[in-house]
């Protein structure tokens, strides 16, 4: 065979390349790159095996070792439920510690020397009227206290006191069982311990977590003070009832003793308070404080701690507090002054340490008794007839210093004032911020033409009081007439929006809901909301501040606060040309229109009625040039009325109060009137104003003839009120008493 070159040829060498030996290189790293991963991946396949047989291993020993504590048969369920409860246990105490902290956060470390404010009240004269927050004293030392007081105390409050830790355990389960069977509150389970943890560092306050602070709160307390001085700190910091703080204190107010020499009918009535002092206390309800001191010595058998022959002399011979009538209290005026101070010295510096205060406030003491004695007259005489029980009013002065507060017709029955907390509907009365507001706008005057005629927003179509229409009429008289269309009207051309700006301006403090029928008195406002808000009317369109406190100062006489340097500044919310435009328009509807029952003879009156759907709220609303009253009658769980309207008892009984007050004083004009001519009264509505007040009297100067006149006069009133009350009929209605019905919403 024959051999040439062209049978072997080269293989061709990549380009860049003469012999084929430089792309050897990358293809060397790319190999180190893969074997140092797969070195990183076999270290960790081998960590993770190795870690897991290095486990597995030491289980197993844990295991034997184990095993060596193996308990079989009943000793195990033994420690497994001592196990779980070890767990729970800590789990627990990490709770209770959670839950603890904000209960020893109430502690401080002065909490023995904290006070109460105490606070001594004046009238406007100077005299003193009433007191308000502590009645204390905690210098009688336990020992001195009689065995029978304390006795009576531990039987009612916490017989096993010296015997728990606290919290009476058994006690509380006790409790929990009693009031299962009855179906309610029967008996309290709370320790005397929980109790003075509550007095000293809670509220009143019915949650669970002041249920929870207070057992911390107790048991913090056992662990600083002995049994007889935790008792000794209940005795003299429990509530009693009439201001008075402690045991020794009430004994004071109710006996006139000191509590060293009460005997076991006293000492029983006093156990009977810590319960419920509102409820029990002597001055306010005897029979019922005696029922309970009855029940404290029911205890004191129960007990073991007496015989039955031992109390059976304090049953035979309950005890007899001092007379403290509080016919002559202002105890609604009182309350409403005493959380003004409160409010006044939670402004003074936090360096200033003085809790005891003389206040002198703008209460008229016959004013305020004239309108107690009208208010309780009224639903004595009238309440069952118009279905009425309770009833508020307030008198102001145009500047808002109140001076007469009525809260409800029994402070004794109900200590809730329905002059400054009850939200009610004030109907019609309302009318006259929707008035001033279109007047403000200056688009209206009192002479506008406006329709009285049907109107629908959506599905809603409010009527007049009497379901007619008055067709083109001016805004004077559709105010006077209370025609409900036209206030609608008014507060769509304007706004529902100015309205509640306006009256939040004039000082209705209530939040005010905008709704279709705000213009009628839909929102909720309070009687001193309404006082408040006609104020502004009465004193030229300025803005008042409602006050009872007219100055503070310490018991050594140096003043603290005065009104006049230190409370709010007034300032003018309406023009006076506005309310020279409005103040003729109320005063009409009283000469005029549905207010005539109010009429004052020799004083110009302005105001107005208010009567709320299904006639559940009737209201009075009026001024003069001196005064300003707000009364509001109805019942407390809004049931209706027997159809009364603002024009009948409500404006009847304002009328015999503002009659009252105006009296032997100088008579101011009125804003927007000036001195007019005073209104001629008809034949019954003179008599409503030469009204007199029982028991109440006043500096008049008047004519021999006038005098004798006057005397008739209440002669045949008082032989009027002697007669029996009967039904009202078409004949003997007392909405007819005083002057003729007026058409038209009250």
């Amino acid at each position: 065979m024959n051999d040439t070159p062209q049978d072997h040829q080269p293989e061709p060498q990549p380009k860049g390349s003469s012999d084929g030996t430089e792309p050897a290189a990358p293809r060397k790293g790319r190999s180190r790159l893969r074997n140092f991963l797969l070195a990183i991946d076999s270290w960790i396949d081998s960590t993770i095996y190795s870690s897991g047989v290095n486990l597995r291993s030491g289980w197993d020993g844990f295991v034997a070792f184990t095993e060596r504590f193996n308990v079989q048969g009943p000793g195990r369920w033994a420690i497994s439920i001592a196990s779980e409860g070890m767990t729970w246990g800590a789990v627990g105490a990490v709770l209770m510690l959670a839950l603890a902290i904000p209960a020893f956060r109430e502690t401080s470390d002065d909490w023995l020397k904290k006070a109460e404010l105490s606070v001594t009240f004046l009238d406007r004269y100077g005299n003193m009227i009433g007191e308000r927050g502590i009645r204390h004293n905690d210098t009688v030392p336990l020992e001195e206290f009689p065995d029978h007081l304390i006795k009576a105390v531990l039987a009612t409050e916490d017989r096993r006191f010296y015997e728990h830790f606290g919290i009476d355990i058994p006690g509380t389960f006790r409790a929990v069982l009693s009031n299962a069977r009855a179906g309610g509150v029967v008996q309290g389970g709370s320790s005397l311990t929980q109790q003075l943890a509550k007095n000293l560092f809670l509220s009143n306050e019915r949650t669970l977590e002041r249920k929870i602070k207070e057992a911390f709160l107790a048991l913090w307390l056992e662990f600083h003070l002995t049994k007889n001085q935790i008792l000794k700190l209940y005795l003299d910091r429990a509530y009693m009832g009439g201001g008075a703080f402690g045991v020794d204190a009430a004994s004071q107010y109710y006996f006139g003793k000191s509590a060293r020499d009460v005997n076991l009918a006293e000492a029983a009535m006093l156990a009977g308070l810590f319960k419920a002092p509102s409820k029990f206390a002597p001055h306010v309800n005897l029979p019922a404080a005696r029922g309970r001191a009855s029940v404290v010595l029911d205890n004191l058998v129960d007990a073991g701690f007496m015989t039955e022959g031992q109390v059976f002399g304090a049953r035979r011979n309950p005890a007899t507090p001092v007379d403290r009538k509080q016919d002559d209290v202002p105890e609604y005026y009182l309350d409403y002054a005493f959380n003004e101070v409160k409010g006044i010295v939670d402004t003074l510096p936090k360096s200033f340490a003085e809790r005891s205060f003389i206040v002198r406030t703008a209460l008229d003491p016959n004013i305020q008794k004239a309108a107690d004695t009208a208010v309780r007259d009224s639903l004595r005489q009238f309440g069952k007839d118009y279905g009425a029980s309770q009833s508020a009013m307030v008198v102001m002065e145009p500047s808002g210093a109140v001076r007469a507060m009525v809260g409800g017709r029994d402070y004794g029955e109900s200590q809730f004032n329905r002059a400054t907390d009850a939200l009610r509907q004030p109907g019609s009365s309302f009318k006259p911020y929707v008035y001033t507001a279109a007047l403000m706008t200056g688009k209206y005057t009192p002479q506008t033409i406006v329709v009285d005629g049907p109107i629908c927003i959506g599905n809603w179509c409010p009527q007049n009081y009497g379901r007619s229409y008055a067709g083109s009429i001016t805004l004077m008289t559709a105010l006077t007439r209370s025609l409900n269309t036209v206030a609608v009207k008014l507060a769509e051309n304007i706004g529902r929006g100015r309205i509640v700006d306006l009256a939040h301006a004039m000082g209705v403090r209530s939040e005010l809901k905008i709704t279709r029928a705000l213009p009628l008195g839909a929102a909720e406002v309070t009687v001193l909301d309404q006082a408040t808000g006609y104020a502004v009317f009465a004193n030229g369109g300025m803005s008042v501040a409602p006050h009872a406190v007219i100055e503070l100062r310490t018991p050594a006489g140096e003043p603290v606060w005065n009104f006049a340097q230190d409370g709010p500044k007034s300032k003018q919310v309406i023009p006076p040309n506005i309310i020279a435009m409005i103040n003729p328009m109320l005063n009409s509807v009283v000469e005029n229109g549905t207010g005539r029952r109010a009429m004052i003879a020799g004083t110009k009156v302005s105001g107005k009625t208010g009567t709320t759907n299904a006639y559940r709220d009737a209201w009075f609303v009026g001024f003069t040039g001196n005064y300003v009253g707000a009364i509001w009658f109805g019942n407390d769980d809004y049931t209706s009325t027997r159809k009364m309207t603002g024009g009948s008892l409500p404006a009847m009984t304002w009328q015999k109060v503002m009659a009252f007050a105006h009296q032997g004083i100088e008579l101011k004009p009125t804003p927007g009137l000036g001195n007019l001519p005073p209104p001629v009264l008809d034949g019954a509505a003179a008599q409503a104003s030469a009204l007199q007040i029982e028991g109440v009297r006043r500096p008049v100067t008047l004519s021999p003839a006038a005098a004798e006149r006057l005397m008739a006069l209440s002669a045949r009133m008082r032989e009027a009120a002697r007669q029996p009350i009967r039904r009202p009929t078409a004949a003997a209605d007392p909405r007819q008493m005083v002057g003729p019905a007026v058409s038209g919403s009250n």
